[in-house]
């Protein structure tokens, strides 16, 4: 193993706390060098637990690091990737990538011209199932429609529900990066948003156009008091009917498989991936589009 890459964490909320910091320090191309939040005293917390240093200020952190890796709401994680990516750093990006598609479109730049690796947490295609069952989905090929349900009360309470942005964006941007994401990767690029709702209680209903014909339905909610919770994707076609549920792989280990993928692309100077900011900006023109199909 080469050297181990430093890596920054900003922000030190719950999924700082329960994936970013412990997967950085556990793996063996890793090393959590510095943490930076809003509230110096989860930073402290998080980087005491894990050897780490404590950053008074986000470019105090990027001075000290090779990659930073994100844990904050869109509108601070792209300002702050934007100077990481110029200042040669790589990056791990929490979905969506920017609040919006022209912050978005910033940082794409940003990170192409510096010629740094990026991935986006898109937290399920890291695992193996995923992986697995997408190819066996695009090997068969013929699939005509799908169908996507990700309805969970994280808002009502659990450790996100005191998260502002979230109850602010809802469902379309916390949940829609997944579930496009994997609607897309299935039945076809995503061309168009055919019709977008959403009730007052944050319900989200939403037909897809994908390239080739393809359509797809997804109701997405945070709002819903369900256990368990509900996150489910099946696709039909030529062929039959296939379910995509939750696997057995942890989000733990998905991230540890992350890194795995980054710390190559790193030390093979590779700066393309599935799963890049690319892919990132991709999503985010989706969510823009479905708002403002919604009216919002």
């Amino acid at each position: 193993m080469e050297e181990q890459l430093r890596v920054g964490l900003v922000g030190a909320g719950p999924w700082a706390t329960a994936v970013h910091a412990p997967g950085i320090a556990d793996h063996p191309g890793t090393r959590l060098t510095s943490v930076w939040a809003r509230r110096p005293e989860a930073a402290a917390a998080i980087a005491h637990a894990h050897g780490a240093d404590v950053a008074s200020t986000p470019d105090e952190l990027l001075s000290s690091v090779d990659a930073v890796a994100f844990a904050v709401p869109p509108e601070v994680q792209s300002v702050i990737a934007v100077k990481a990516a110029q200042q040669g750093k790589h990056v791990i990006l929490d979905k969506p990538i920017a609040a919006t598609v022209d912050e978005a479109e910033l940082l794409v730049a940003a990170v192409e011209q510096a010629g740094v690796a990026s991935l986006v947490l898109l937290t399920r295609r890291y695992a193996p199932e995923t992986k697995e069952l997408l190819t066996q989905l695009r090997r068969t090929g013929g699939w005509t429609g799908g169908d996507a349900q990700w309805l969970n009360g994280a808002l009502l309470d659990g450790p996100y529900s005191n998260s502002p942005w979230r109850h602010e964006r809802g469902a379309l941007h916390d949940l829609g990066p997944h579930v496009f994401d994997l609607l897309d990767i299935t039945l076809g690029t995503i061309t168009d948003v055919v019709s977008a709702t959403v009730s007052e209680t944050g319900l989200w209903r939403l037909v897809f156009a994908h390239e080739g014909g393809a359509t797809s339905a997804v109701a997405m909610s945070m709002n819903l008091p369900l256990q368990p919770t509900v996150s489910e994707l099946a696709v039909y076609g030529d062929h039959g009917y296939r379910r995509l549920s939750n696997g057995g792989t942890s989000a733990r280990d998905c991230y540890t498989l992350l890194l795995d993928d980054f710390v190559a692309m790193v030390h093979s100077r590779t700066t393309e991936h599935p799963l890049d900011v690319r892919r990132g900006l991709h999503l985010q023109r989706i969510i823009e589009l479905a708002g403002s199909k919604a009216g919002r």
